[in-house]
């Protein structure tokens, strides 16, 4: 191809982002290689794609006519990325499956008894991730399938899907807590107490804190620390059913609580799942 790849993925990845600066970040790559990326691109093309005159970087007439053609090129490569995987037909040695705590347990077991009956030469790894965490494994090719909270964006050599399932939040404090004793509790509230919140290794925008607060990278670990009346929590509530100890937990009646929160079903397009994977992706699929 006449283009390189970088430098279409580097393109696309600056509308989206909005700056070079940005896209970096999410590429993982220097501010300077993207410059230079896209700079190649404008010469092999003979034009500009972006006008550089304000802050930020903003499509030209011609750039914004060639963004739909390269999307297009970008999809087309994954497509046939996985029809090669298909078709040679290649079971993995290993596949890893990096998943949420918001998963339902029940799930997850049904989905590792049915692995294992079609796949029993196949090594399975299971790793916990959240958000930002997720996609980095599948970036660094660490992981081949991964489940996240759903989000509005992702970057551009990362798939999704949007699974039919859905999880449920709630907030829960230690039988203990004062909160505890509350018919009813307003979101207000609950800023004069210690918030446990989910802090992932790979933040994608630090969020103010309202109020006091302890983090954690993992959903179960939060649930550790509530149960030991460390502070108030937001929990997926098939983890609280599965792993707190009876009554050792209270749900807190506090209005829009709880919620539903969709899952994203992710994957590296650069290196598509084989048949093991494509299999695990099918039944995350068909769940309900």
């Amino acid at each position: 191809m006449r283009y390189s790849p970088e430098a279409l993925i580097a393109f696309v990845e600056t509308v989206s982002a909005g700056s070079f600066s940005a896209a970096a970040r999410r590429l993982r790559k220097s501010q300077s290689t993207i410059s230079t990326s896209i700079a190649n691109l404008e010469a092999d093309l003979g034009f500009e794609l972006f006008d550089r005159s304000a802050r930020q970087p903003v499509l030209t007439a011609q750039g914004e006519q060639v963004l739909g053609y390269v999307q297009s090129i970008l999809a087309a490569s994954a497509r046939l990325d996985e029809l090669a995987v298909s078709l040679t037909a290649q079971t993995e040695a290993r596949l890893t499956f990096v998943l949420s705590d918001t998963l339902n347990p029940d799930v997850l077991e049904d989905l590792m008894n049915q692995f294992d009956r079609r796949f029993p030469h196949t090594e399975f790894e299971c790793l916990i991730g959240e958000e930002e965490d997720v996609i980095d494994l599948l970036q660094k090719e660490r992981a081949q399938i991964g489940l996240t909270e759903a989000r509005d964006s992702y970057p551009p050599g990362i798939g999704v899907t949007r699974l039919a399932m859905q999880t449920r939040m709630a907030i829960y404090v230690s039988a203990t807590h004062p909160l505890a004793e509350q018919h009813e509790t307003q979101a207000g509230e609950l800023h004069g107490w210690r918030e446990l919140r989910l802090n992932t290794y790979l933040e994608r925008e630090p969020s103010l804190a309202r109020g006091p607060v302890w983090s954690a990278p993992n959903y179960l670990l939060l649930l550790s620390m509530a149960v030991q009346g460390f502070g108030w929590c937001a929990l997926p509530c098939a983890l609280v059913d599965e792993f707190a100890a009876a009554k050792s937990l209270v749900q807190l009646n506090v209005p829009g609580w709880p919620r539903p929160i969709a899952i994203d079903l992710l994957w590296n397009k650069r290196s598509p799942p084989g048949v093991a994977g494509s299999w695990l992706r099918q039944y995350l699929q068909d769940a309900r």
